[in-house]
Order: C-alpha cells, then sequence, then structure tokens
C-alpha cells in the first residue's frame, strides 16, 4: 500500500482522523476534506488513486462525489462508507462504478484490507500500461522476437485474431512466452485500455479456485468477513488470462463453461447473477483436445476455449532466435543494472547455439540477467557468468562437475571436431583463458595465490597455466620460490 494517494471525504472528525492515521500508517499519502463541497474542489486539482467518501454528506453526497470522481479520472477507484440503512443505496452506487463500500461501524483492517486488494488491482493496471508502453515504444509488434519462420507465422496470426473477441488457446512448453503473447493480443485488441487480469490455474490450490475465479459471499467460506470478486468479474468488459488450463477440476470445468454459455455467473454462495463480459485466453502445455481424449477435460468446454489455437513454439526449434534475444535481455538488464558488457564472448555465443533451453525463452532470460550480474563491467559476458559455476571447464573444472549448459556446448563442440570452427572455438578459448588470468591477476596485485582462490583453481593448476600462456609477475615468481 506504499505510495497510494489517498483521498477521504467524511464530516465525522473523529472518523476522518482514525482513516488518516490508520493509512498513513501503512505508507499511503493521505488527504482529507470535511465536507462533500471542499471534497468536489480538491477532485477538480489533484488526481488519487483511492477515494474513500461517505455516503451522507453536507454540500454534496457520495454519489455526488463519485460520478465527479469517475468522469475527471476513470480509473480512480471509489470506496463508499454507508450506515446498514443505506446499504441498497450503496449497492446501486458499485454499478455506477465504485469499488466497494463498508457499512457503520466497522473496523479499521477492514477498510485497510480493501485499501490493499484495491492497490494490488491498480499495481496490475500500471504494470500492464507499463508493459504497453515498453513493447510500442521498442518495437513494431509486442516485443516478441524472431526471425524464425515460425514466429513470424505467429506474429501474422497474432495481428489477425487480436482485432476480434475470440477466445484463444495458446499452446506450448513451459517458458516459451504464451504470457508474452496474451499480452500482446490484449494490447491489439479493442479491450485493450480494459483490464488484463492473470491466474495460473496449477498455483492456486483446489479448494480456493473456485472461489479465486468467481468470487464469494460474506460467509460462503471459512474467514470470508466479506463479500470478495474474482478473477472473472475484476476483468469485466478486457481480458482474463488463464494459465495451464487444463489443472482445472472437472466440476469448476463444468461451471466456467456454464458461465461461458450464458454470459453471467454468480459468486461462490451467491444467489445473484453477475454479467460477464470477458474475453479469456488460456494456455496449457498440451493442446486441449488431447485432454479431452484422454478424459482429462470437457468437449465442450475445450471447444469454447479454443476457439482460436495458437501454438508457441521451443526455443530448440528456432536456434537464429538466441542470440537475438540474448542480447535483448542483455541490453534491458545491463541499463537496470547500470552495467556495461561487451556483449557475448565467442565461446559463450557459440554455447548458447548448441544448448537445448529445456526452459526456453524463460530459462534464457534468467541465464543473461545473472550473467549480467555476475560479470565484469566492461568486458564481454563468458560462460562461466551465463552458468554461475566456478567449476565451468572453461576455468580448469572438470566437465562431470559442470553443469548442462557447459557440458552440452562442449560436447556438440568435440562431435564437431574434425570441422574449422572447432579449431577456432578452441584457439578463442585459449586466448580468452589468458587474457582472463592476467586480468584477475592484475587486480590481485599479481598473487597467483589469491588469483587461484578467485578462480577457483588449486595453486598449481593456476601456475600450470601461467607456464602454458606464459604469464609472469614479480610476486607470483617470489611465492613460487617459497613453495
Amino acid at each position: 500500500m506504499k505510495g497510494l494517494k489517498v483521498f477521504i471525504v467524511d464530516d465525522e472528525p473523529l472518523m476522518r482522523l482514525s482513516m488518516l492515521d490508520a493509512l498513513e500508517g501503512v505508507g499511503c499519502e493521505v488527504l482529507a476534506a470535511a465536507t462533500g463541497t471542499e471534497g468536489l474542489a480538491v477532485l477538480g486539482t489533484r488526481q488519487f488513486d483511492i477515494v474513500i467518501t461517505d455516503l451522507r454528506l453536507p454540500g454534496a453526497d457520495g454519489l455526488t462525489i463519485l460520478k465527479a470522481c469517475k468522469e475527471r479520472s476513470p480509473t480512480t477507484e471509489v470506496i463508499l462508507i454507508t450506515a446498514h440503512g443505506s446499504v441498497d443505496t450503496a449497492v446501486g452506487a458499485i454499478k455506477l462504478g465504485a469499488y466497494d463500500y463498508i457499512t457503520k461501524p466497522f473496523q479499521m483492517d477492514e477498510l485497510l484490507l480493501i485499501v490493499e486488494r484495491v492497490g494490488k488491482i491498480l499495481g496490475l493496471r500500471r504494470e500492464n500500461l507499463e508493459l504497453k508502453e515498453v513493447l510500442e515504444d521498442r518495437f513494431s509488434f509486442g516485443g516478441i522476437h524472431g526471425r524464425n519462420h515460425q514466429m513470424r507465422a505467429l506474429l501474422e496470426k497474432i495481428k489477425l485474431i487480436a482485432a476480434t473477441d475470440s477466445p484463444v488457446s495458446l499452446v506450448g512448453e513451459r517458458g516459451t512466452g504464451k504470457e508474452l503473447v496474451a499480452h500482446t493480443i490484449h494490447l491489439n485488441s479493442p479491450r485493450r485500455d480494459q483490464p488484463l487480469i492473470k491466474m495460473c490455474c496449477a498455483d492456486i490450490p483446489d479448494h480456493l479456485l473456485e472461489a479465486e475465479l468467481f468470487g464469494h459471499e460474506k460467509g460462503a467460506l471459512a474467514g470470508a468477513s466479506r463479500q470478495r470478486r474474482g478473477r472473472l468479474e475484476l476483468a469485466h468488459k478486457g481480458t482474463l488470462f488463464l494459465d495451464d488450463v487444463d489443472a482445472l477440476a472437472p466440476a469448476l470445468q463444468k461451471k466456467l463453461w456454464e458461465a461461458v454459455q450464458a454470459r453471467k455467473f454468480e459468486r461462490v454462495g451467491g444467489r445473484e447473477s453477475v454479467d460477464l463480459d470477458v474475453r479469456i485466453i488460456c494456455a496449457s502445455r498440451q493442446d486441449l483436445q488431447e485432454a479431452v481424449r484422454e478424459g482429462r477435460f470437457r468437449q465442450d468446454l475445450a471447444e469454447q476455449l479454443a476457439a482460436v489455437q495458437v501454438g508457441v513454439p521451443p526455443l530448440r526449434e528456432r536456434r537464429e532466435d538466441i542470440l537475438v534475444i540474448a542480447e535483448h535481455v542483455l541490453e534491458l538488464n545491463s541499463g537496470a543494472l547500470n552495467k556495461s558488457p561487451k556483449g557475448f564472448s565467442q565461446p559463450s555465443r557459440e554455447l548458447l547455439l548448441h544448448y537445448s533451453f529445456p526452459g526456453n525463452v524463460e530459462e534464457l532470460g534468467q541465464m543473461v540477467a545473472r550473467a549480467v550480474a555476475l560479470g565484469r563491467n566492461g568486458e564481454p559476458v563468458q560462460p562461466w557468468d551465463l552458468c554461475g559455476f566456478q567449476t565451468c571447464p572453461y576455468l580448469g573444472g572438470s566437465p562431470q562437475s559442470a553443469c548442462g549448459f557447459c557440458t552440452e556446448g562442449l560436447s556438440a563442440n568435440a562431435e564437431a571436431s574434425e570441422s574449422p570452427l572447432a579449431t577456432t572455438l578452441a584457439s578463442a578459448r585459449e586466448t580468452f583463458e589468458k587474457d582472463y588470468i592476467e586480468a584477475v591477476l592484475k587486480q590481485v596485485d599479481g598473487s597467483r595465490t589469491t588469483a587461484a582462490a578467485v578462480l577457483g583453481l588449486s595453486r598449481k593448476a593456476l601456475w600450470d597455466k601461467c607456464k602454458r600462456y606464459g604469464i609472469s609477475s614479480a610476486k607470483g615468481e617470489a611465492e613460487e620460490k617459497d613453495e
């Protein structure tokens, strides 16, 4: 909640002061007014994240405050304070755009819980807007990189389906970028100015999944002290992204099918129908029809959700994109960490091209981000920066003790040992190893003992390499004589 701009309009001094103190105590920036007239004047000159207003006020009532707020700042969320006798009016206010209401008397923790929930929603909106700005500023279409023919075909398909309102099913392995594709479809759709709400069905326990998706009424669940809107309701007029949709239990699949079919649903424990106007983009690692054949997914729901199906290819099938993506991630992380690596060394490039990337684009992104954090400023990214192993074969360690990244790359190079490229790589490796050892020795004032510790080598292994490469230092030779 830290940093949220909150405006309180309440004519009761003690209530106003209590709310102000409580909200400032959790890091909100709070301003308060005692009358509706004063509140309208402030709203005409300032913008807030949240407005908390009593329904009954001198000068102008809470509904007037709500309408003025929504006219001047549609993204500001309004919370109404009302007496028990005015609950019907408060419910009507929600239909006019209020986020929620709270009835007097109430505990301050209840209000803080609502404010915290609003803060999370506002954070999601800002995240979507920031992503949209970054993608639109830097790329022509959605920030999806690809020279590969499969990626070009994917982009063309996205351009066609984004303008429609059809449900979309994304199919691909873990880490292939299905969420980015969903973002891109939403940001290029007529719903772009409405919320994009995300939910991973596999990350939420089954007993909570229904309430998370559909919301619940007060008392419907243990600990449910008030009504809560679910992801479907939060995504109203916008897009809902359901990742790992095939993890939904059969009963929940049925309820989701019925809701999409009827374009309305009921919260858990409720009887009132909630209108449903949402575009659903779902994602799974397996074709939903395959899940249907295995008896894990309903045929009718699969047909609803997969009106358009889009396959997202794994990174190993588009190797020409690996270095393109790696360079992009390197640039982004360099700016974030205020570092300036000089691209990738030749051994690093060779290893990136030979690695299978079981974690796909996500793994590549994490690998390059780690390399920027571990690498030396102003120098090329090296294999041990990418894998993070001090026993990396490129530092004289054993391939058996290295990660799969280096092991795969070295194996691929060994298979091509008769090729002229293998000689070039071996030469590049030796050249870099010599330069790197010299750089480390320079940093430790020529002490081979200290350099060996930094490099993760034994002193003997380092001295052997120094002899092999003709590296000398007065302090190192003195250390050797002392031995």
